[in-house]
């Protein structure tokens, strides 16, 4: 049951502003994208061995003293992370799920509130 990647995730309302920041400006190279055709709600950005997420949400607004990041983390065990985050009186803000993209998500919240993706790779 052990986390084995992790990564931050990026939200905006304007993914075609962001998007070109990170590759063109910053060297970044596009690896992936979701839905895989026509605008994308999420997009993957490689530098180097990390990697980026960026997230579109177009209702987000920033909140003063509250960035929009997340973090994504990998586990072989979803279900017995939630448990250990439920039992340690972890918020979860979304039980486990199978997703379209191949993946199951749970989402949660750090003890101050940060925002925790939980995936496991299905494929």
């Amino acid at each position: 049951m052990a986390v084995d990647d992790v990564f931050p995730i990026v939200t905006t309302a304007d993914l075609d502003r962001l998007l070109p920041f990170y590759t063109d400006v910053l060297g970044g190279e596009q690896v992936y994208q979701f839905p895989p055709e026509g605008a994308p709600a999420y997009v993957s950005v490689q530098f180097g061995k990390a990697s980026l997420g960026l997230g579109h949400d177009p209702d987000f607004q920033v909140t003063p003293g509250r960035p929009p990041i997340a973090l994504w983390l990998y586990t072989d065990d979803l279900d017995g992370v939630v448990d250990r985050i439920r039992a340690a009186g972890g918020r979860i803000t979304q039980e486990p799920a199978d997703q379209p993209w191949g993946e199951r998500e749970a989402r949660a919240e750090d003890p101050d509130g940060n925002h925790l993706y939980l995936g496991q790779r299905t494929g």
